[in-house]
């Protein structure tokens, strides 16, 4: 008997790690969509592009996943999921299923006026958030978007001292702190393959 073909329909932002989890452990039946990242700055559009994929491939695949957090879409996209009845990563953001809910909680409880970075948003800060924002073109709205934050937290999936670099350079571009975790893949690695596990059974 064929094993089911699933379909991760993901952030942009996490296409990446995804890959190298798929490589890592060799998920065969899986297969990888991803959604633009610069929906990072727009969540109320989030739900609409995930329901679209739904849509597009939920006759072609066995099973389907989300490989989004609720991202900012103050559950907008866990409605839309409960009608189709699909599976998301658990968490609010990004930052906490690289971290790990328990990990990131502590974070958090620590300093709560924190900005989280990850791999990509280190690697696409200039495109994401300075650009994006328009603090090239209109840097006085720097305190507006982060005159509330005290520090900046790299939460790296990769061990590269390149960006932990370019990190460090963000964090001194928005007058804050520095802080460095390394998370590693385990968390959401562990996340897909207990549901992998599932849709084999």
């Amino acid at each position: 008997m064929a094993e089911p073909t699933v379909l991760i329909i993901a952030c942009g932002a996490l296409a990446k790690e995804i890959v190298e989890l798929q490589r890592l452990n060799g998920w065969s039946p899986i297969r990888i969509q991803c959604l633009p990242a610069e929906l990072h700055n727009r969540p109320e559009r989030i739900p609409a592009a995930v329901e679209a994929a739904i849509e597009k491939y939920r006759d072609v695949y066995d099973q389907l996943f989300v490989a989004y957090a609720d991202c900012g879409t103050g559950g907008a996209l866990d409605k839309l999921l409960r009608r189709y009845g699909i599976e998301r990563l658990p968490g609010a953001h990004c930052y906490e299923f690289y971290a790990g809910s328990k990990a990131f909680a502590a974070l958090a409880e620590h300093e709560p006026a924190s900005f989280y970075l990850t791999d990509f948003l280190a690697r696409h800060f200039d495109r994401l958030v300075k650009r994006g924002l328009g603090l090239d073109r209109h840097p006085e709205l720097m305190p507006e978007y982060f005159g509330n934050y005290k520090r900046l937290v790299y939460l790296s999936q990769a061990e590269s001292a390149q960006l932990e670099t370019a990190a460090r350079g963000h964090a001194d571009y928005l007058g804050l702190a520095f802080e460095h975790w390394h998370t590693g893949l385990g968390p959401v690695g562990q996340e897909i393959g207990e549901h992998l596990v599932q849709w084999r059974n």
